[in-house]
């Protein structure tokens, strides 16, 4: 955007150009001012409420909107900004945010990926295929037997091994136990088979608690985490990335709520680029064809909006997961490039024996890498 504003681009719902018009100004004064016409001076007109730059029509009864905002008004501050960008304009309906145009001043402030897609290569030794990363679960089970778990993806050559995110603090398998338990698991894997996989414990985000479960994570060696950012929160994602110590995988459980076909922010937005940029090195999104009703075009958006150039911040890996099925690795190849993390984890337990299905599963990939 010229000048070094924040480009936004929308589309809304409106009968008619004086209508989108309308909605374009309320819009404007929404996001920056929140006050009536009127009661503001012509100085604030000019330098703190939006600029709308193009309106044009998308459809029957659709508009495209482009509007650029001064990023002083952000003040380097992550609820601001997503107050900006999609904050008390979500309450109005038929509004989806679509595009982002991010001046470097807004970069600055957040941290983007610690490891990147070249960082966790390297931690993981793998140098041209698509990792591989295996979802120990599910819930009930007890930290004894989740560590077995992860020993035997480890064992069968897994690059990662993350906690399925249901996996908290629940009685059956106490936070701290099983983060113990299945980093020993997975070391003493790696020692017995020379392999490098990585165990990525889900970190819950009570704040009381926080401090003394990344201090488990840490002391227990782990690499990195497993977060959802919609339910940790987004600041305090952005917060334990500023860290520049651990792994972040972010999962995109609760963001469904914003992908409606009329209202919302687009997937490429929300999972391509912000969870990106306040710190995740891969993003789980849900594949197309599996359990969840995504389009091919919807999944490469996120892939390409998570490996774009993007200023100074690192690409991330996307991760297809929520029913990727192992018989179809190299459809999945083909659709997403080597630049991908393979996440399967049910595909895996159907078929009865952990490590050979995984040995099985990593032949298969590493024969259709190019």
């Amino acid at each position: 955007m010229s000048g070094g504003r924040l480009g936004l681009t929308y589309e809304l719902v409106a009968p008619s150009r004086e209508a989108a018009r309308r909605f374009a100004r309320a819009l404007t004064v929404e996001q920056t001012v929140e006050i009536p016409e009127g009661c503001y001076s012509a100085t604030l007109e000019e330098e703190v409420v939006s600029r709308v730059e193009a309106l044009e029509p998308a459809g029957e009864g659709r508009w495209r909107l482009a509007v650029s905002v001064a990023p002083e008004i952000v003040g380097g501050d992550l609820g601001q900004l997503l107050n900006v960008l999609f904050g008390n304009v979500s309450l109005f309906q038929g509004l989806r945010l679509v595009a982002v145009e991010w001046p470097e001043t807004i970069l600055a402030d957040l941290p983007g990926p610690t490891f990147g897609i070249a960082g966790l290569r390297r931690l993981c030794g793998v140098e041209r295929r698509p990792l591989l990363c295996a979802a120990v679960k599910p819930v009930g089970k007890t930290a004894a037997e989740l560590a077995s778990d992860c020993r035997s993806f480890a064992l069968g050559g897994c690059d990662l091994v993350k906690d399925d995110h249901s996996l908290v603090d629940q009685a059956s398998a106490p936070f701290g136990e099983r983060v113990a338990r299945c980093q020993e698991a997975v070391e003493r894997a790696n020692a017995e088979s020379g392999g490098r996989t990585l165990y990525l414990p889900n970190l819950p985000g009570d704040p009381a608690k926080l401090a003394a479960r990344r201090e488990s994570v840490r002391s227990a060696g782990c690499r990195g985490v497993i977060v959802s950012p919609m339910l940790f929160g987004l600041e305090a994602t952005r917060h334990l990335a500023r860290s520049r110590e651990l792994v972040i995988l972010g999962h995109p459980t609760f963001s469904g709520a914003f992908f409606g076909a009329e209202h919302g922010i687009a997937r490429d937005v929300l999972l391509g680029q912000l969870y990106r940029l306040i710190g995740c090195d891969g993003v789980i999104y849900v594949n197309a064809g599996g359990r969840f009703p995504w389009t091919l075009e919807q999944c490469q958006a996120v892939n390409a909006a998570l490996r774009a150039p993007l200023g100074r911040i690192r690409p991330a890996f996307p991760v297809p997961a929520g029913g990727v099925q192992a018989r179809e690795v190299g459809l999945h190849l083909e659709r997403y490039g080597a630049d991908t993390m393979i996440l399967i984890g049910g595909s895996l337990y159907q078929q009865g024996d952990l490590r050979r299905a995984t040995a099985r599963l990593l032949s298969s990939l590493e024969a259709a890498a190019p």
